[in-house]
């Protein structure tokens, strides 16, 4: 079952966006995603588990959440997501 996968991811330039491009490359399941540098936001499309698509792209380094719905801009480290 093909689904959409949104997430947070803290990305300042175009060599974090290579880093989650890489990852996502590789990951099974993802049949195509979007990166976005200036909302910070990666949409993944396929056959795949949210959490597992949130674990493969943490694996770059960068800090990773779900993307919460209504959200325009990232929180700020230390902010409490209810």
């Amino acid at each position: 079952m093909s689904q959409t996968v949104e997430l947070k991811v803290a990305m300042s330039c175009q060599g974090c966006v290579g880093a989650v491009n890489r990852v996502l490359g590789k990951t099974q399941g993802v049949d195509s995603f979007d990166i976005d540098l200036e909302k910070q936001k990666v949409t993944v499309k396929g056959n795949i588990e949210p959490e597992a698509v949130l674990k493969a792209v943490s694996k770059t380094g960068k800090a990773t959440s779900f993307w919460e719905e209504g959200e325009s801009k990232p929180t700020e480290a230390g902010d409490v997501v209810a």
